[in-house]
């Protein structure tokens, strides 16, 4: 579908209509500058339909269940196995079955121009259209073209693998037959996320991680957590693992039989690869404004590719953050940017200053992340490794989660662990890191005293209610303080 004329200039052109691409469509629209999107697939882009959406739907009766089970006077009633049609069709229906109308209505709604086809830049501030009909055409930008067009998972290069019919993140959280044995490759969120809904649903699962453990980005006990919780579960998780080689019949149909380096064979009815990103810029122009095809998309802080005045890069493209959140964070701050450099002099109108409203400072010092995996892992700013790497003078503060008396109202038997990274010249947090069921709502507060930058001692100030989990927060702070 398209609302706009075949040959049209616009102020702005977005190419890649995924929530980050809607985003940056919405900023520039609000501050009055003509807005058309290209988009090759549907309106919403990989997390409504084969991310963050599906994902989450196939995970929280996982978690609830889970929940419940450690609930006296409810566990008893909740120790059979999943509905899985059920637990498919709430699934099918966040990821609006795959249907974009939705989204497509709210993108009319603020004036923003939909063309249908695959979008290349063709010199600067031009941007060629080939529809599904190879019908082809050009939009001009005035100001900016945005690329959006986000990553796509990475089949590594093994014996063959491409012809085994692997799924990737996408198979992961669309397929809809549970699969008796799933051999999942990676260590990452995605391997995590899916080896936990795959195995609650009935898959009897194998994680192989190359490295020491799960979550490599993420403080050690948050995989290590994770990976005793998948054992518990009856999934098999084995580190220092490598894949050599895929086996499967002619056709990618049958069983799989995946070949580790020390020659072991394991027998599977499906492979998942979770083993990494590609940007998605292999075949959108860059060669013709001096990029290189398939490259990751360096940028200011404004977002702005380097070496250009008028093209932008948000979200995976930029390598920056590759989270959904994190994407339309920078869209916002792009938006307001692109808007701010149509309607005046730069030089007057730009606040570029380190948490400055055109500058995407989070991504570097703020980036928020949930693992809704059992128990969750949640995560904001910098691991103790990681900032005395930026040579931080640090002190990490730990606590036993189960010490809080919210926990244990939350859950009979609960485990899990908090750490809070500080600053010790400033005072201020660096970052925080919680495992634990139910833990994914701690994230904002410490998003905020992070990004905030908020003195430990203001904090001691914001009285955490009691017994909930927050009061994790007065007991670092009390260790800390001794």
């Amino acid at each position: 579908m398209t609302n706009a004329a075949k040959t049209a200039i616009y102020d702005v052109v977005v190419v890649g209509a995924g929530p980050v691409g809607e985003n940056v469509a919405d900023r520039t629209r609000a501050a009055g500058l003509t807005t058309a999107v290209v988009e090759n697939e549907l309106i919403g882009g990989e997390c409504s339909y084969w991310a963050c959406m599906p994902s989450k739907a196939l995970l929280r009766p996982v978690t609830a269940r889970a929940d419940a089970r450690r609930v006296p006077g409810l566990r008893e009633s909740v120790q059979g196995p999943l509905d899985v049609a059920e637990v498919f069709a709430h699934r099918d229906y966040y990821a609006s079955n795959w249907k974009d109308d939705g989204q497509v209505r709210w993108l009319e709604s603020i004036g923003v121009d939909i063309h249908r086809g695959r979008g290349r830049l063709a010199g600067p501030r031009q941007v060629t259209v080939e529809t599904p009909s190879a019908e082809r055409y050009t939009l001009t930008a005035r100001h900016a073209v945005v690329v959006s067009t986000g990553s796509r998972a990475v089949v590594p290069d093994l014996p063959g693998a491409a012809g085994a019919n692997p799924w990737t993140s996408r198979e992961a959280t669309s397929a809809g037959k549970v699969p008796d044995r799933l051999v999942v490759v990676g260590g990452g969120v995605v391997a995590v996320e899916m080896a936990t809904a795959w195995q609650a649903l009935g898959s009897r699962v194998t994680v192989l991680v190359r490295g020491k453990g799960l979550l490599a980005k993420m403080e050690p006990f948050a995989g290590e957590l994770i990976a005793e919780a998948l054992t518990e579960a009856g999934a098999t998780v084995r580190t220092g693992t490598s894949v050599a080689a895929v086996e499967r019949r002619e056709g990618g149909s049958g069983p799989v039989t995946v070949v580790l380096d020390g020659g072991e064979r394991i027998e599977a009815d499906e492979i998942l690869f979770a083993t990494g990103r590609a940007p998605r810029t292999d075949d959108i122009g860059l060669d013709t404004v001096g990029l290189k095809p398939g490259s990751w998309l360096t940028v200011d802080e404004t977002c702005r590719v380097e070496g250009n005045d008028w093209l932008y890069a948000v979200g995976d493209v930029n390598h920056r953050a590759l989270m959904t959140h994190q994407g339309k964070y920078q869209a916002r701050i792009a938006g307001a940017a692109i808007a701010a450099r149509a309607h005046g002099d730069p030089r007057q109108t730009l606040d570029g200053a380190r948490w400055g409203t055109h500058s995407a400072t989070a991504d570097h010092a703020a980036v928020p992340q949930v693992v809704f995996t059992d128990p969750e892992a949640a995560a904001v700013g910098l691991t103790l490794a990681e900032a005395e790497a930026a040579g931080h003078r640090v002190r990490a503060v730990d606590y036993d989660m189960a010490s809080v008396s919210g926990s244990g109202l939350y859950a009979d038997g609960y485990r899990g662990h908090a750490r809070m990274v500080v600053d010790l010249d400033r005072e201020t947090v660096l970052g925080a890191t919680f495992v634990g069921p139910g833990v994914a709502e701690l994230l904002h507060s410490a998003t905020v005293a992070v990004a905030g930058e908020v003195p430990i001692a203001r904090l001691w100030h914001a009285v955490p209610a009691y017994p909930t989990i927050s009061e994790v927060w007065l007991r670092l702070l009390e260790t800390y303080r001794g």
